[in-house]
C-alpha cells in the first residue's frame, strides 16, 4: 500500500521549534515536488513549503525565515524544521507529494496527502 506518514507534530511555546517528518513507503518508483500544507481552524488548507526533488524550494511568505524544508531522496523522506514559531503557526499540518508507483506491471503517479499532524503553538 502507497502511503505517506507524518510524525512530529505537538505542542510548544512561542519561539519555540518543532521538526515534522513524513516518509513515503510501498511500491514507489519515484517520488516528485513534496511539500507541506497547513490547515488552521476555520481555515483553507494553504502551502507552507515545496521542494523538488533537485532540491529548489518554494516557502509562504508567513514561514520564509523561520521554516526550512529538506528532503533526502534516497529514504523518500521530507522534512520540515520550523523555528520561531508563532501564534498564528497553529493548525493541523499535512505532507503532500506526487507518487509514481507499481500496481502489478504497471505504473501510476498519483496526487498523495498524510493524514495530518497537530501542531499547536500556545503559552
Amino acid at each position: 500500500q502507497v502511503q505517506l506518514v507524518e510524525s512530529g507534530g505537538g505542542l510548544v511555546q512561542p519561539g519555540g521549534s518543532l521538526r515534522l517528518s513524513c516518509a513515503a513507503s510501498g511500491s514507489i518508483f519515484s517520488v516528485g515536488p513534496m511539500g507541506w500544507y497547513r490547515q488552521a481552524p476555520g481555515g483553507q488548507r494553504e502551502l507552507v513549503a515545496v521542494i523538488t526533488s533537485g532540491g529548489s524550494t518554494n516557502y509562504a511568505d508567513s514561514v520564509k525565515g523561520r521554516f526550512t524544508i529538506s528532503r533526502d531522496n534516497a529514504k523518500n523522506t521530507v522534512s520540515l524544521q520550523m523555528n520561531s514559531l508563532k501564534l498564528e503557526d497553529t493548525a493541523v499540518y499535512y505532507c503532500n507529494a506526487d507518487l509514481t508507483y507499481y500496481r502489478g506491471p504497471f505504473r501510476y503517479t498519483d496526487d498523495y496527502w498524510g493524514q495530518g499532524t497537530q501542531v499547536t503553538v500556545s503559552s
